[in-house]
């Protein structure tokens, strides 16, 4: 009608950075619809999630809905009904980071604080992550450092009578992964030699076996793990729960990789062979490195997926364990931790204690470990490396791996989680339950003393 608004049906005058789709009851809506008439006054307010989501710093506020003008009005997370998975009309905006509105149905995209309601009656909301903190592990780049003048320290270590170990610990305790795996190359143009070889033979026993992991990559050493784990008498199954449950998509991916190139067999084809059952069918759903990885919850889903869980489980008389590893396997760590949550509400028994009673042998202790490291992946850790070293004799092949694997990673949050879990600190555990040259280098890899 005439200056009515908007003008006939398809005819809406397309927004800054892409058209916007008419509304089917017409625009605008009665009072109270979406979006406001006007532009807001003053100045908006939103949470602001950059890519994989830096904290604004406005205090968590709820997204305000933004006047038409400024093109489409919907903040992630919030799609329009005929317009799922709507991308961003101005992506260089701040709050149109990257997290993908989630599509009708099962958007797999959870959070860090499942708590808070749902905003708007159910829909999916994006809170910001925690605060970044920075840097949290304990080796860092060497400031200047030169592969050249390391690998002379090095050969001279090496050469001659005897070894100077206390030369290799230093420099090796004090250079990062992407630093010493380039040794390598240098080492061999310089002098003509293998440096791992050199190691090899100088070296003995655990701190040797130190030395050789820090050598390597990190897939590289995840690739070895695992492949240790798997070959010989026996089967360490929680050394293939905790790489394959603790690492990234990106990280699981680059393990198969280096996993095909170095074994000539796929990974997957080697946890077939070596496992079997819902155990199998765990690991082999960890190892896609498929799992959702937005940050970004819809409350409405996490009850859903509780409700599943208790339907598979407790509610149940036996248990779908195949339930259990389509959730924990494919969904994102933030929706999980709001599905635990909704679960404990739910039926009063944390989600922990329900496996227990459902679940026993190595599908029970893979599906607690996979549990724990979403929960909290340092205090998995933290267990992991307490129960490594307590009574007699030390699991060192574990205690070296998490060393190493997690000194660029959380360590510093490994050791907070290990003396308020445990009443000591790891720094003095370790100093108590190792010796030599060995202790030296896995103190280096802790970061000093508390």
């Amino acid at each position: 009608q005439p200056g009515a608004y908007p003008p006939q049906p398809g005819a809406y005058p397309p927004q800054a950075g892409g058209g916007y789709p008419p509304q089917p009851s017409g625009y605008p809506p009665q009072p109270g619809g979406y979006p406001p008439q006007a532009p807001p006054q003053g100045k908006p307010t939103f949470s602001i999630v950059k890519g994989i989501g830096q904290h604004s710093g406005h205090g968590g506020t709820m997204p305000q809905q933004q006047a038409p003008a400024m093109g489409y009005p919907g903040q992630p997370g919030q799609p329009m009904p005929g317009y799922p998975r709507a991308p961003s009309p101005n992506p260089s905006m701040p709050g149109y980071g990257g997290a993908p509105a989630p599509m009708p149905g099962y958007p797999k995209v959870p959070s860090p604080n499942p708590s808070m309601p749902a905003y708007g009656g159910g829909g999916a909301m994006p809170i910001a992550p925690p605060v970044n903190r920075g840097f949290r592990g304990t080796i860092k780049d060497y400031p200047g450092a030169d592969p050249l003048k390391d690998v002379e320290v090095l050969r001279k270590a090496m050469k001659g009578f005897g070894t100077d170990e206390q030369a290799i610990i230093d420099l090796l305790g004090s250079r990062s992964n992407k630093q010493r795996v380039p040794m390598l190359r240098t080492f061999k143009t310089a002098y003509g030699k293998d440096l791992i070889k050199d190691l090899h033979s100088e070296l003995s026993g655990d701190f040797r076996k130190l030395v050789m992991a820090m050598m390597k990559t990190p897939a590289e050493f995840d690739a070895y793990e695992l492949n240790s784990a798997i070959k010989g008498a026996g089967t360490d199954e929680a050394c293939l729960i905790e790489i394959l449950s603790s690492r990234s998509n990106a990280e699981i991916k680059e393990i198969n990789r280096i996993y095909k190139h170095a074994y000539k067999k796929s990974l997957e084809d080697a946890i077939s062979g070596d496992t079997s059952g819902h155990f199998r069918r765990l690991l082999i759903s960890l190892s896609q490195g498929n799992r959702d990885e937005r940050e970004t919850v819809d409350i409405s889903l996490a009850k859903q997926d509780a409700q599943a869980l208790y339907a598979a489980g407790e509610n149940k008389l036996g248990t779908d364990e195949s339930k259990f590893n389509a959730i924990l396997c494919a969904r994102s760590k933030p929706h999980l931790r709001a599905v635990f949550l909704e679960y404990q509400q739910m039926c009063g028994r944390d989600i922990e204690k329900s496996i227990g009673r459902e679940m026993s042998g190595d599908l029970e202790s893979g599906m607690l470990a996979v549990v724990k490291c979403i929960k909290n992946t340092p205090a998995y850790f933290a267990e992991r490396l307490y129960k490594a070293m307590r009574g007699a004799g030390t699991k060192d092949r574990t205690l070296i791996r998490i060393m190493v694997s997690r000194s660029e990673v959380d360590m510093l949050d490994i050791r907070q989680e290990y003396v308020k879990n445990y009443g000591k600190s790891l720094y003095t555990h370790i100093s108590g339950d190792t010796s030599g040259d060995y202790k030296k280098l896995l103190l280096k890899l802790c970061g000093g003393s508390d």
